[in-house]
């Protein structure tokens, strides 16, 4: 993928991630009651502490002292109060984390109007090109229909909710308060945008790969992991024994989120305190968590099942489109996509939010009993391989209206899977999805269907063993156009049995006539309420900006 796409997936996932944590009572998957970690005593304490080489000590300051702001209503910090709550909380940081920062880290505090004024038209510049490749791949995951922008939605769902955000070209957090007039001080936030300093002097995170989607969650199981779990061991302290700053509840509007978009960017947090388990339960300690920053999960399946190694298969789509229809290319590159088994559960279950819209992976099998997270290891997914997905488009396309150029694009979208069998249980879960948006099978061709409603055009389904592809096209004759037998002639070859069931069963089928709702699909309304809320009140801790 080329290095402005990369940069685009990178604002989109630092300013977009919500978090779900505190609004359904701090409960994060794997992180349990952490009590004191690496507690550093007054009998341990060095009688000259430094900032570079004691845990637990800054700038003068240890994670245990006093201050003035502790003792009073609410958390607004006065401009001359700021270093030293900084100080003490890279203090605490250290102490939970058992690293030191090597150098100071800024923090400012600004209003959301501050904030929003000053990042006003973040995508402004996702243009042409980028812009049909954002359309095309998310109409692919069914998250955003042909009639909706993808980066309008991108915008919508991180709009208002950015608490705080760690700048690696300027070693600087930046946290964001609702109250204009008094900026106010989450110590948690705070302590998270910390974690992030302290892994990018300690292993540089600008380091890693980020080519894909894929890519992306994977390397953000172990830092969101990483984060969310020193954050909430943070939290945990701050209400057994420290004195913290809190701001006072601010619920406001509930956002108009796109679960699909949502889910497919909320997975490291979901998962990834338990992969920093998996890996701390080997030493009893940090070690393994150090060392995973040399070699870092190679997928979101890695991280979906700790321990579990799956390198991606290598996938090369071959073009075979005619002389009217070729790859977008973006800087000279294919415009390419790998969005990985977190990214096609999302798919799957994107909509077991909404109580009037089914879903193929319903809430009963998505949403995690306790409320902490989602259930990202699903059986139509896990069998997960490797995937690319590739944006076509008309030679006739005019690519400097995306809007317009959506009516003449599609895509190419391969799939690996483990076995023939994972395979399958893939294909059963996309001709639910196709099912879903009432797709009409097409006489006399093979395995292809039409959808004339929000994801209106042509798909063809192919199942060769282990691979499973998806071809797009406004319409049956172009898929050929864009991949060279795509829909034959003939009667359909795809035989699916029946759909694999998970522990909770969410089979997409309807019942009577006196009952218009669908099994498993009418998400309790607390789950509901909780997400929204969550949405609004903790998308504060958004990871780093990057």
């Amino acid at each position: 993928m080329n290095s402005r796409r990369t940069r685009t997936v990178a604002i989109l996932l630092a300013v977009s991630a919500l978090l779900v944590l505190a609004a359904v009572g701090g409960a994060v998957p794997g992180v349990l009651s952490v009590g004191p970690i690496g507690e550093t005593t007054e009998a341990d304490r060095a009688d000259e502490p430094t900032t570079e080489d004691t845990v637990g000590y800054v700038e003068g300051y240890w994670y245990d002292d006093e201050l003035d702001v502790d003792e009073r209503d609410g958390a607004v910090v006065e401009d001359d109060e700021l270093e030293a709550v900084v100080y003490r909380s890279m203090a605490r940081v250290e102490e939970i984390r058992g690293l030191t920062f090597k150098d100071d880290v800024p923090v400012d505090v600004v209003s959301r109007e501050e904030f929003e004024a000053d990042n006003d038209g973040l995508f402004a510049d996702v243009e042409g090109d980028e812009r049909i490749q954002l359309n095309v791949n998310a109409e692919a995951l069914f998250a955003v229909d042909r009639e909706t922008d993808a980066t309008e939605a991108q915008e919508a769902l991180y709009g208002g909710t950015v608490g705080g955000y760690y700048e690696p070209a300027t070693n600087q957090v930046v946290l964001v308060s609702d109250s204009a007039e008094t900026p106010e001080v989450d110590e948690a936030i705070l302590g998270h945008e910390l974690l992030h300093a302290l892994q990018d002097q300690q292993f540089d995170l600008s380091s890693y790969d980020r080519e894909t989607v894929d890519q992306d969650n994977a390397k953000n199981g172990l830092i969101e992991g990483d984060a969310v779990w020193v954050e909430t061991a943070y939290e945990q302290r701050c209400e057994a024994e420290w004195d913290c700053l809190e701001p006072g509840d601010d619920a406001g509007d509930p956002p108009d989120v796109n679960w699909v978009l949502y889910a497919s960017i909320f997975q490291p947090y979901s998962d990834g305190p338990d992969y920093v388990d998996h890996l701390r339960d080997q030493n009893e300690d940090w070690t393994a968590v150090d060392a995973a920053y040399d070699d870092p999960p190679a997928s979101t399946s890695e991280v979906i099942r700790p321990g579990e190694d799956r390198e991606p298969a290598e996938i090369d789509v071959e073009d075979r489109s005619n002389e009217s229809w070729s790859q977008l290319e973006i800087d000279g590159e294919p415009a390419t996509e790998t969005y990985g088994e977190a990214g096609m559960v999302s798919m799957f279950a994107g909509d077991a939010h909404d109580s009037d819209e089914p879903s193929v992976i319903g809430p009963d099998a998505f949403f995690e009993a306790d409320l902490g997270g989602y259930d990202y290891d699903q059986p139509y997914t896990d069998g997960w391989a490797g995937d690319e997905l590739v944006t076509y488009v008309a030679d006739d396309v005019d690519t400097d209206d995306p809007a317009a150029a959506a009516d003449r694009a599609g895509y190419v979208w391969e799939t690996e899977w483990t076995s023939s069998d994972d395979a399958e249980q893939f294909l059963a879960g996309y001709e639910q999805q196709l099912e879903l948006q009432e797709a009409e099978p097409v006489d006399d061709r093979q395995d292809t269907y039409v959808v004339d409603e929000a994801y209106s055009g042509a798909y063809y389904v192919d199942h060769d063993g282990e691979t499973v592809t998806i071809v797009n096209a406004p319409s049956v004759e172009e898929l050929a156009a864009v991949d060279d037998g795509a829909a034959p002639e003939g009667e359909d070859t795809i035989e699916i049995d029946d759909a694999p069931e998970s522990e909770a069963d969410d089979g997409a089928e309807a019942t009577d006539d006196e009952d218009d709702s669908i099994p498993g699909f009418g998400a309790p309304a607390t789950v509901v309420a909780a997400a929204i809320v969550v949405a609004v009140a903790t998308a504060a801790r958004v990871r780093s900006k990057r």
